[in-house]
């Protein structure tokens, strides 16, 4: 595949460029859903690019092609509920309302980093919404799904470490294991 300058490659046979939760999930979805082997692609990285619009800038990717994870918290009733909210780069997760709303809490905050890390598993800069852990509720924005005009039908989204980038059909993302698809999660 061709997608700025970057060379990709199957994701499930480069192993070391995946977190260990993310290979976990590509490989269990990769059972239930042959086509994922070969759609889900990976690219190695120099860390210190893993930033969206350092990424970007620097690979030739269009800035629509991006999808970034950020990962909130609320509580109600004492219960605290933890939600991976997937949008373009091009846009925002809408915290306030939508975000708050979908978890049903008085008031959501964006996890701090070295609890981000420490219970996903994964690096801070690539978080993905792929093998985060059970109980999260992974809210992927519509968007994410449809082809964009600038980007194609990929998305590139954290691979759990900084040192790659996975790239996928956002259509094929909205049908990844526990993801909730959701119409109007971010903003423009």
């Amino acid at each position: 595949m061709t997608l700025g300058t970057l060379t990709w490659n199957r994701a499930l046979d480069h192993p070391h460029l995946l977190a260990t939760s993310t290979l976990a999930t590509l490989t269990a979805w990769a059972d239930e859903e042959p086509d994922v082997a070969d759609a889900v692609l990976v690219t190695q990285i120099d860390p210190d690019l893993a930033d969206t619009a350092t990424l970007t800038a620097s690979f030739a990717l269009p800035p629509a092609a991006s999808a970034n994870c950020v990962l909130v918290a609320g509580r109600r009733e004492g219960e605290e509920r933890v939600a991976a909210c997937v949008v373009r780069a091009t846009t925002r997760a809408d915290v306030n309302n939508a975000v708050k709303r979908l978890l049903d809490v008085r008031k959501a905050s964006f996890l701090p980093m070295d609890r981000a890390v420490e219970e996903s598993g994964m690096e801070y800069g690539g978080i993905t919404p792929l093998g985060l852990p059970q109980r999260y509720r992974v809210m992927v924005d519509a968007r994410v799904a449809l082809d964009d005009p600038d980007a194609g039908g990929v998305v590139v989204i954290g691979s759990g470490l900084r040192r790659s980038k996975i790239a996928l059909p956002g259509a094929l993302l909205a049908r990844a294991p526990g993801v909730e698809l959701i119409e109007g999660l971010a903003l423009a």
